[in-house]
């Protein structure tokens, strides 16, 4: 299937490893422009040369915290336009609610829910020039049942949702959607790096830890097993395409069943 995305201009934050990394190979494999966005220049630079040689397309990086005000205004006097924006940064981390303080939360909505609003911002009167342009936002599953290990990660995916719904509707009208991704549990670096850690922590093989994670953790998995990223990243390169044009506003679940409702 041709997605008709050759001469798309995508950006995708947080894209050095990951999900956002399989997205930005997926939409490189289909004709994209894509940049790279990572906070250390070693590892944008590593991963540009790297996909330019695995893809064969037009990649560009830019190394940078874009949860940093100064930051995304800088990318964006160095790439004034795109097509295509992926808001996929993000952080996670398990902690009790008690041992969550001020500064975590607002640094979790910082990197989590502003860096994305504040990229739409910045991103969107070119949209709206052209009258065509793809907003997504990767938010999770724990957006819909909060994670009682992690509750200010699961209140920013919430958040991230409602953005996204309510830029929807304020475009309503307009060749320019906006969606959100609901991932559930993915084998990105940072979890597989966890999972090792607890894995060794119970001395225990990761094979073991994942089968006892799904059945004590997300007993409502259907497909009992963490999802890969190019899962993940192939609904998100078909929602970035012309193709979705009637996909819009949507919180749409590439969760492995996680969340137990049919609607």
């Amino acid at each position: 299937m041709d997605l008709q995305l050759a001469g798309k201009k995508a950006l995708i934050s947080g894209s050095t490893a990951g999900i956002g990394l399989a997205i930005a190979t997926q939409l490189a494999q289909e004709g994209a422009q894509v940049i790279i966005n990572g906070r250390s220049q070693a590892s944008v630079t590593q991963m540009v040369e790297a996909l330019t040689r695995q893809t064969g397309g037009r990649v560009q990086g830019f190394a940078g915290d874009l949860s940093q005000a100064a930051v995304a205004e800088a990318l964006v006097a160095a790439h004034p336009e795109v097509d295509i924006l992926v808001n996929n940064l993000g952080i996670f981390e398990p902690k009790a609610f008690e041992d969550i303080p001020d500064a975590d939360w607002l640094r979790f909505f910082d990197v989590n829910v502003l860096s994305g609003v504040r990229l739409s911002r910045l991103y969107l009167p070119h949209m709206k020039q052209q009258d065509w342009g793809r907003i997504v936002f990767i938010s999770s599953e724990s957006g819909v049942q909060i994670p009682p290990e992690m509750i200010h990660y699961g209140m920013t995916k919430s958040a991230q949702i409602a953005v996204a719904r309510g830029l929807a509707e304020s475009l309503a009208g307009t060749q320019i959607t906006v969606n959100s991704i609901l991932p559930g549990p993915t084998r990105s670096r940072g979890v597989g790096d966890f999972v090792d850690a607890m894995a060794q922590a119970g001395q225990q093989s990761a094979e073991s830890f994942e089968k006892e994670f799904f059945a004590q953790v997300r007993p409502t998995s259907l497909i009992q097993r963490f999802a890969t990223t190019e899962e993940v990243a192939s609904l998100v390169t078909y929602i970035a395409s012309p193709l979705s044009s009637a996909t819009n506003g949507a919180a749409l679940r590439v969760d492995g069943g996680v969340i137990k409702s049919a609607f």
